[in-house]
């Protein structure tokens, strides 16, 4: 099978920090060790990195850290995310020199943007950038959809290379995959764990499973049973995956959540279970129903 250069399984990692916020460079190191064992790559600042909590110094040093520990292979995928785009722009140039491979940027969204406004903005900074462009669509946080068309139109750019959607429409990734699949020059990556298997049945380049923070061998597992076109084995083992996912998925805020995942982060030592504002630790009580429903789990 020829593979995209952008594929696999590409990973939404927790941001680690001291009780001080500032990034805990060794956490980020047993991370990644963990990531290149079963051959994952990590999303830094995304949505469970805390991305939009984020500054940029802080987005600086996670950067180093990552590229310092990364094995060959690894690519450094950049979240960008925020309001103001001077400064977005101005961020990802830092972030270009700290060591990112890739740019993976959401839309500002603080206004309700047109679609002639998402092009130019996405084609703005792909102008800009001097390390490549990914689509970042995450209707649950921007509470906008960037339209296919678009998608479509900016895919022609040079300096775009695919585009990870978390959106969950069944019909949307079905005609996403239809129109890029087969393009070499554009990978589309499935932000929807729960939509995983149906989209590597139809094409898609890669898979971005927030469970893969504490079960990267898992969700390399599935990733491989789909490009062999093993659906049955893909299948079952997305079911695993999302059955653990619900230890911090369930019954949760999408803040929450992410508190949660770093309490399992915790009991796996990887790193400790702190936040940065306005997102806050769970309660002991929440911490340990979180831990009571993954032990029966190989982490």
């Amino acid at each position: 099978m020829n593979l995209k250069k952008y594929h696999g399984v590409v990973v939404p990692m927790v941001t680690p920090v001291d009780a001080d916020c500032n990034i805990d460079r060794e956490a980020v190191k047993k991370i990644m060790n963990d990531f290149a064992r079963y051959d994952v790559s990590p999303l830094l600042m995304g949505t469970n990195g805390e991305g939009n909590s984020v500054s940029a110094d802080q987005g600086v040093v996670l950067i180093e850290a990552a590229r310092e520990a990364a094995a060959p292979g690894q690519t450094i995928y950049a979240g960008l995310a925020g309001n103001c785009v001077s400064e977005q722009f101005a961020t990802a140039r830092r972030y270009e020199a700290a060591g990112a491979d890739v740019v993976a940027a959401t839309l500002p969204s603080y206004y309700l943007l047109t679609p002639a406004q998402m092009y130019e903005y996405y084609k703005n900074l792909a102008d800009f950038l001097r390390v490549p462009l990914m689509l970042y669509n995450i209707d649950i946080t921007t509470h906008m959809s960037i339209p296919l068309d678009v998608v479509e139109k900016l895919s022609h750019h040079l300096n775009i290379v695919g585009m990870k959607d978390s959106e969950n429409n069944i019909p949307r990734m079905e005609e996403a995959l239809r129109l890029f699949a087969d393009r070499e020059d554009f990978a589309y990556f499935c932000g929807c764990t729960v939509n995983s298997t149906a989209a590597l049945r139809l094409g898609a380049d890669g898979i971005v499973p927030s469970a893969g923070n504490f079960t990267p061998k898992k969700c390399e597992e599935l990733y491989c049973a789909g490009i062999a076109h093993d659906f049955e084995a893909a299948e079952n083992k997305q079911k695993e995956v999302m059955d653990m996912s619900q230890a911090y998925l369930s019954g949760f805020t999408l803040g929450e959540s992410i508190a949660a995942l770093k309490v399992i982060m915790k009991a796996k030592g990887m790193c400790e279970d702190y936040m940065l504002p306005p997102l806050t630790r769970l309660s002991d009580d929440k911490a340990e129903e979180v831990i009571l429903k993954i032990r029966n789990y190989e982490l």
